[in-house]
């Protein structure tokens, strides 16, 4: 199975799904509902941390479901029929949630549970709080239904702002109320030849605040992996979420992602001819960013590979990184449907010391938009075993660009085409690479400031007359240069950035081109 299409079936058609839960609703005033609960129970986080822990120490059971033909019929148009009742809303103090109904893409139970002074009450699930057709197949599974996940609606209860729905995903609409990408508790072995694991929340607790501030403790189970989440955060221009993991080890762990991002990128300005589509670009995210513990700032271009591509950054200690939405401009998109430059970017600022590890980025092939194809994540360096607890804390920020202060020129384009010179024969080995950066380092500069291109390269990949200039009527700089490799080479990365005087005034670019790929483009 390709790691595309497994990650893929965990979420199904999620994003549809959302856009059908977020239509405008009516709060209903005196309604007077009260949602059917079970006994009081002391709740805290430490005893979360603390059921997880035991729950390593004991045998994996997979949940089982019952009946799974019957589950088979609620495909996506039946599901699309479920739809929950506004006044049926349930308040975690002033926070109202909503639940979303099992069906084929969702056939396991989640625990839903209100929390208060210290005392958490189990939510029990009734079909009554859903409205669904009389002849809907979801109805056979009343006997043994649950909750699937849940949703924080701000208070008009129009819309949503955070939803948990499918193994271990959940994602926030940003500050342009748009949903896009993904985050996850945890990956497991991602990228790698073995089927990647998905472990799943089991249960969650909410506790609201009075100042609408959401806290959501979850629970999460998986074959190598058990898990306590803590995630704290409200909806305000975007949100911030301030996330707690405690991750417990029953069997070694090949590859462990922290804060894993999961996106989706076909193609952009750099890539274009791969998409054979009306709209000039489709993707939920444009890079990766990432600030080292160097304090080096770096931004790496996504790609759609021809094959499973995973890129490592090695660093001690990093500053942040995530993927990003960079490009805003409606005119690039076109796309008045799904609106791809609304998309949220998300940052990953970590929380204490996380030593030595690496930002990684898996690249899957894609040739449609409806794949996640990118994932994200830090791989600490320490190796995982079985009885290990790997506890990391970050803060989780869903906005329009990262919540960095911006000295430095930032790339705001990546172009690529053929080498050479017009009006020249061209050479069928090379290819030319176009970055534009723009910011305040480079405001005021001319052509004549001495505004330096670095440009570097593996050995026995070749960087052709390197130049950069101002472009005419904007404030962006131009950094132009050819790329020649043999044919033998698979992947070219390559490092460039604007300097002057010895010091840096943008960014540090890091390129990765696949020769072969880019000149069979050439050839259509």
């Amino acid at each position: 199975m390709s790691p595309r299409l497994s990650r893929r079936s965990l979420i199904g058609s999620l994003p549809a799904l959302l856009l059908l839960n977020s239509v405008p609703m009516a709060r209903a005033e005196g309604a007077g509902f009260t949602p059917d609960l079970g006994p009081a129970q002391p709740f805290s986080f430490e005893a979360l941390m603390a059921r997880a822990e035991a729950l390593a120490g004991q045998p994996y059971k997979a949940p089982v479901v019952k009946d799974p033909a019957l589950y088979d019929k609620i495909d996506y148009d039946a599901y699309w029929h479920i739809r929950f009742k506004p006044d049926h809303t349930v308040y975690a103090g002033p926070v109202p949630l909503q639940f979303f109904h099992e069906g084929t893409y969702f056939r396991t139970p989640v625990a839903l549970h209100l929390v208060e002074n210290g005392e958490a009450r189990e939510v029990t699930y009734t079909a009554s709080y859903f409205d669904m057709p009389e002849d809907s197949p979801a109805r056979a599974i009343e006997g043994q239904a649950g909750f699937a996940g849940f949703r924080i609606m701000r208070p008009d209860l129009k819309s949503d702002w955070i939803s948990f729905l499918g193994a271990a995903y959940f994602r926030t609409d940003g500050a342009d109320r748009q949903y896009g990408l993904s985050a996850r508790a945890v990956a497991i072995d991602t990228g790698l030849s073995t089927p990647e694991e998905f472990p799943r929340f089991t249960a969650f607790w909410i506790e609201g605040a009075a100042d609408g501030t959401a806290t959501i403790y979850a629970l999460m189970d998986g074959p190598s992996v058990t898990g306590a989440l803590r995630i704290s955060g409200r909806d305000h221009d975007g949100q911030v979420l301030d996330i707690a993991t405690r991750f417990y080890f029953r069997k070694e762990v090949k590859r462990l992602g922290i804060a894993p991002l999961t996106s989706m990128f076909w193609y952009s300005e750099e890539n274009r001819l791969q998409g054979f589509d009306w709209r000039p670009e489709v993707h939920d995210s444009d890079g990766l960013a990432m600030i080292s513990g160097t304090g080096e700032r770096i931004w790496r271009p996504l790609n759609d590979p021809d094959r499973v591509v995973t890129s490592s950054f090695a660093d001690d200690n990093p500053k942040g990184f995530g993927l990003i939405q960079r490009d805003r401009n409606f005119d690039h998109y076109q796309d008045d449907g799904v609106f791809y430059n609304k998309r949220p970017s998300v940052w990953i600022a970590p929380k204490g010391d996380w030593g030595k590890g690496a930002v990684q980025l898996v690249e899957i092939p894609t040739d449609d938009e409806i794949f996640d194809n990118i994932v994200a994540y830090w791989v600490p360096e320490a190796p995982v075993k079985a009885g290990d607890r790997v506890s990391l804390d970050y803060k989780q920020y869903w906005g329009r660009e990262e919540p960095v202060d911006w000295k430095l020129a930032r790339t705001v384009a990546t172009r690529l085409g053929r080498g050479g010179v017009p009006g020249q024969e061209r050479p069928k080995d090379q290819i030319k690479v176009a970055v534009d950066f723009a910011g305040p380092a480079l405001d005021g500069l001319n052509q004549s400031s001495g505004v330096t291109p670095e440009v570097s390269a593996p050995d026995g990949v070749k960087i052709i007359n390197p130049y950069v200039l101002p472009v005419v009527g904007t404030k962006n700089w131009r950094l132009i240069f050819d790329v020649k490799a043999a044919k033998t080479v698979e992947t070219v990365d390559i490092r460039a950035y604007l300097s002057m005087d010895g010091k840096a005034l943008s960014e540090t670019w890091l390129g990765q081109l696949h020769p072969e790929q880019i000149l069979r483009w050439g050839k259509h």
